[in-house]
């Protein structure tokens, strides 16, 4: 569950990896130094940790995406309905709806995913 899981500076340094992938980790290093003043070690050592979870791949100095951003976001989601409401979808967006109301383009769009979820059964 940690593997999807990521702090801030993850957060953003996974966004360029997404951005600029399929890259050099060479590239990497160059995009890093200058959008998040890092050093070659910080980004190896970060590259490194997004690895091992799984999320990119840095095979002969490629650096890839072995999930996209979207399938990573759905991950979150999943895990943060699961963790915060006991996987229960309905009381996410209880929840939400108490504190922002959904506009009548947020209603149909949901509408029509639901639509489509009973089609597909």
């Amino acid at each position: 569950m940690e593997q999807y899981k990521l702090g801030a500076m993850e957060s953003r340094f996974a966004d360029l990896i997404w951005e600029n992938a399929p890259l050099s980790s060479g590239e990497l290093v160059r995009i890093c130094e200058k959008e998040l003043e890092w050093k070659k070690s910080t980004t190896y050592t970060m590259l490194r940790r997004l690895c091992q979870r799984g999320i990119f791949q840095n095979e002969g100095g490629l650096v890839r995406p072995l999930m996209s951003r979207e399938d990573f976001q759905a991950q979150q989601s999943r895990l943060f309905v699961q963790e915060t409401f006991e996987g229960s979808l309905p009381a996410f967006v209880t929840a939400f709806t108490r504190q922002k109301k959904l506009s009548e383009k947020d209603i149909a769009f949901l509408e029509g995913l639901i639509r489509k979820e009973k089609e597909g059964r």
